[in-house]
């Protein structure tokens, strides 16, 4: 049986103060919490000066105002976006717009049609006015983020490095109050193993995700984990399966039985992507569609 996931939850915050992270970084917090968000969207600057500031978060008067505030008297050089969650991405063109600054991303994905509508939907009109690809830096004075390409959660999912204090920006990737969900047909759960080794092997002394505090103790081994709870979620749905399971919903009734039920939709498409990377090992098999509907059988 894998180890827990040494989860990090307590933070001290107030919605819409600056806290000082570490001498290169600074967080504001929107007031938007919930089962997906956590305490809400953590929005990150970077720099002093001459800053970038990272996934502004959800279209919220009161809270653009609060980075405004925090602004005051800075440069926005770059506005960044993890991925394209209407809890990441919305407030990114009217901050760019207001600094006079662009907006840096992935592309989004074509819009696909879900059985199950999960409550963080995906910010539909979005367009970056940079597209970032795997390695490429932005820079400014006394910093450097390394963009690190990351699908998995979604399609288009990046995480940035900030090389002067060896700390990644991990979105949604990786947060230290929670598992990620990876809900197919974009989110991909082989992408996502992969990505979670590529960013483990990088090393980094702090994770710094969206939602939730910081992890500073032992960051790889916390990815480790990570990887580890996937495999044994896995192992657990090949139980259920085992045991005479043979949809989503009944696998997900046991498996989280100790999980809010509120999440449980949620629970459903991690589950698919689960079957659907067992599909793709030819571990399992499916009478039907390939989706939550399906009557699935072990091979």
């Amino acid at each position: 049986m894998a180890n827990p996931i040494p989860f990090v939850r307590e933070m001290d915050f107030e919605y819409g103060a600056v806290t000082q992270m570490s001498p290169l970084v600074r967080r504001v917090i929107a007031n938007n919490p919930g089962p997906f968000t956590y305490t809400g969207t953590g929005v990150y600057i970077i720099g002093k000066g001459e800053v970038a500031v990272i996934d502004p978060g959800p279209m919220d008067d009161t809270h653009f105002d609060a980075l405004k505030a925090a602004l005051d008297g800075e440069t926005v050089t770059h506005v960044l976006v993890t991925h394209t969650h209407l809890d990441h991405s919305p407030l990114a063109h009217p901050l760019a717009q207001w600094a006079g600054c662009k907006v840096y991303a992935k592309r989004p994905p074509q819009p696909a049609e879900v059985e199950i509508q999960l409550e963080e939907g995906g910010d539909k009109s979005f367009k970056p006015d940079v597209v970032l690809e795997d390695g490429d830096l932005i820079e400014g004075p006394g910093w450097t983020l390394e963009t690190i390409a990351t699908p998995g959660h979604m399609s288009n999912h990046l995480c940035f490095g900030l090389r002067e204090e060896n700390a990644l920006f991990s979105g949604d990737h990786i947060m230290g109050w929670s598992t990620t969900v990876i809900s197919p047909p974009d989110g991909n759960m082989g992408d996502y193993f992969a990505s979670l080794e590529k960013v483990r092997d990088m090393k980094f002394d702090t994770l710094i995700p969206t939602h939730g505090p910081p992890v500073t103790e032992n960051p790889s081994d916390f990815i480790q984990a990570y990887l580890d709870h996937r495999k044994a979620r896995e192992a657990a749905i090949l139980a259920r399966m085992e045991a005479g399971d043979k949809s989503i919903p009944e696998m997900v009734k046991v498996i989280y039985a100790a999980v809010d039920q509120r999440l449980h939709p949620a629970a459903c498409h991690s589950v698919l992507g689960h079957m659907l990377h067992l599909l793709e090992q030819k571990k399992v098999s499916v009478v039907g569609s390939a989706d939550i509907s399906g009557t699935w059988s072990l091979i």
